[in-house]
């Protein structure tokens, strides 16, 4: 009779993860204050003021009457997702990995929830009322073709007086790789319009379209790109033009005793936030989007 001999295995607590980036929109988050404001409702009222222009002085007459114009627009928080991840208590204790929803809480934020929350934004940015996408093919472009088009953008919005202080350039790895290959010694260009941007980040083209569909969980999960929706090439946006923060997330491992009806382990996630723009900032805002 053979020997039937178990050999001890070993195992390590390095995990085998897929490749996956952090969020990279986070830099459009709004400051503390404008997350104070919507602390409390489901919506934010924004005010707008405006006011006339200077008029001539007369000695006779004095001063000319103009006006002020204080209004207020309606924000509405538009990102509501969440998931419950669920395993049998008895596949986890004999797996050992006691420890594996803390494991699992990190792949859901690096591969699930980074990802969506960028689609989210850049998606909502490119479709928001006001703001049409350009479109250009530059798939086979050059460095000089991408500079081009850049210079096309600064310029319009350094004529419509846009704030170069916080403009930031999300473009795609493949054309920042265009432009990182680009030689200083080229004699007839010159690659300086990128000092028109306090910023440039690099977003992967799988989070990168005008329009996504969120899936509902019932079929799918996560998000997709929409029929209607096209690649984006690359999106300046100068940061005060964005209404962006989470106002509630929500993480919570529960313990088999804590549940009623099922003897396992299970995770909780949800996260609600808003992604707008300001009425009154659509000059910071281009996009420059695939052909269809």
């Amino acid at each position: 009779m053979a020997n039937d001999i178990a050999y001890t295995k070993n195992y390590t607590t390095i995990l085998d993860e897929v490749y996956q980036r952090a969020a990279v929109s986070t830099v459009l988050n709004s400051p503390r204050r404008m997350r104070r404001a919507g602390h409390n409702a489901k919506e934010i009222m924004i005010p707008k003021i405006s006011v006339t222009g200077l008029g001539d002085y007369t000695r006779n007459e004095g001063y000319k009457t103009g006006s002020i114009t204080y209004e207020f627009e309606t924000k509405t928080f538009n990102y509501d997702r969440g998931i419950k991840l669920v395993a049998d208590v008895m596949d986890v204790e004999e797996a050992g990995v006691l420890d594996c929803f803390i494991e699992a809480g990190a792949e859901l934020q690096r591969t699930q929830v980074a990802p969506e929350a960028d689609a989210f934004t850049f998606a909502t940015i490119a479709s928001h009322a006001g703001v049409t996408p350009v479109e250009e093919d530059l798939s086979k472009a050059t460095a000089a073709d991408v500079l081009a088009s850049l210079r096309d953008v600064t310029n319009a919005m350094d004529e419509a007086e846009v704030s170069t202080g916080s403009r930031i350039l999300f473009i795609t790895p493949t054309l920042k790789g265009t432009l990182d290959d680009f030689s200083l010694a080229n004699p007839t260009r010159s690659n300086a319009v990128l000092t028109r941007f306090a910023r440039i980040v690099e977003v992967p083209q799988t989070r990168f379209y005008t329009a996504i569909t969120l899936n509902s969980g019932e079929a799918s999960f996560g998000y997709s790109k929409a029929a209607s929706g096209k690649a984006i090439n690359f999106m300046v946006v100068e940061r005060s033009a964005v209404i962006k923060f989470d106002k509630h997330v929500a993480s919570k491992v529960f313990d088999p005793s804590e549940l009623e009806n099922l003897d396992s382990y299970m995770m909780k996630y949800r996260k609600y936030g808003i992604v707008e723009l300001f009425d009154n900032k659509l000059a910071g805002v281009h996009v420059s989007a695939a052909k269809a």
